[in-house]
């Protein structure tokens, strides 16, 4: 099937959301036990983290972590927001930094003034939305950021989705004293799909949509360590406690064009197959043998690739065992701690 489709449905009594593009799925978001990132507590400062610069914290979720904050005494209030899902064990990562996301805005509290997203570049498209904007936000104080999906759609909406932006965050950040509380939860599967995936699309909301356009049968594939890059090369990608190794094989073609081939191919789709496993932290890649010419038209694949991701992911550099190693943000579960 061509085209944008968003297929939104439950798995079991949770919430789950698919964008496929052409017939092939590209992302998934699923609902989990565990805080949404985006989540906003008041929170109670607890302790120092000696040697990291940061403090523990008192949610009503548990223990929570925020870096890079200073002059704060235990017992003290905070306003924190949920950034990712914390790794097993450890405490639930926060930020200071609290923001207000929707599909057409971004409201900044800490950071004022009026920005439209670099990405529209009509002079006159961005002249009216400064206007929106500021007939909305001037007697706020707050910041506001302009987000690309502004460009071409309805200037009602766009308002209307700034007021209550705006008015979310100031009722928000004026309850900031009190014992520890969730102040506002962090968007679900379905309201995040809304709210990200903002190109045209077909939508099911329909019971079964999963199963109507076989997002059910990926999902049963994305269990497996293999993944097939063509007639016999292929990559397995398997997590474990410290990393994800990605290991690139040619299958029977051991020629150096095979190698080049396959690891080509497998930097193109590797950044779409962690997204849909939910796989982040360090990754390390064994590329199929290939030679040292060759790296950097792999690297510029990858570097392409990974700009075009939603996750944000740094590539660090080669190893001197020829591996290659990405530092990728955890902003969700693993598929197999969702489904289990």
């Amino acid at each position: 099937m061509k085209g944008r489709l968003i297929a939104l449905d439950h798995i079991g009594d949770r919430e789950a959301a698919a964008l496929m593009v052409d017939g092939q799925v590209e992302d998934l978001f699923f609902d989990t036990d565990q805080p949404a990132p985006g989540t906003i507590y008041r929170a109670i400062v607890d302790r120092p983290m000696k040697g990291q610069g940061g403090m523990f914290l008192r949610t009503p979720d548990g223990s929570a972590f925020v870096r890079q904050v200073k002059g704060l005494s235990p017992g003290q209030t905070l306003l924190v927001q949920v950034t990712g899902y914390a790794e097993p064990g450890k405490a639930i990562p926060v930020t200071h930094k609290v923001l207000f996301k929707s599909r057409y805005a971004i409201v900044t509290p800490d950071a004022p003034g009026i920005n439209v997203s670099r990405r529209i570049k009509d002079d006159d498209a961005r002249e009216s939305l400064l206007e929106i904007a500021h007939d909305i936000m001037d007697a706020g104080g707050f910041g506001l950021i302009l987000r690309s999906s502004c460009e071409g759609a309805d200037a009602g909406e766009i308002a209307d989705d700034i007021a209550a932006m705006a008015d979310l965050a100031s009722k928000v950040m004026a309850d900031a004293t009190g014992d520890a509380e969730t102040l506002m939860e962090g968007d679900g599967p379905h309201l995040l799909a809304w709210r990200e995936w903002t190109d045209d699309a077909e939508i099911d909301s329909a019971d079964g949509s999963f199963e109507r356009h076989g997002v059910s049968d990926v999902l049963d594939g994305l269990r497996a360590r293999d993944v097939t890059l063509g007639e016999q090369a292929s990559m397995a990608i398997e997590p474990t406690r410290a990393l994800v190794a990605v290991d690139v094989n040619t299958g029977g073609d051991t020629s150096p064009a095979a190698g080049l081939k396959a690891n080509l191919a497998a930097v193109k789709d590797l950044p779409r197959q962690l997204r849909l496993r939910g796989l982040g932290g360090q990754i390390v890649i064994d590329p199929a043998p290939t030679a040292k010419k060759d790296r950097r038209q792999i690297e510029s694949a990858l570097r392409a690739a990974l700009k075009r991701d939603s996750v944000e992911t740094v590539f660090v550099g080669w190893t001197p065992l020829g591996h290659v190693e990405l530092q990728r943000k955890r902003d969700r579960l693993s598929l197999s701690e969702v489904l289990t």
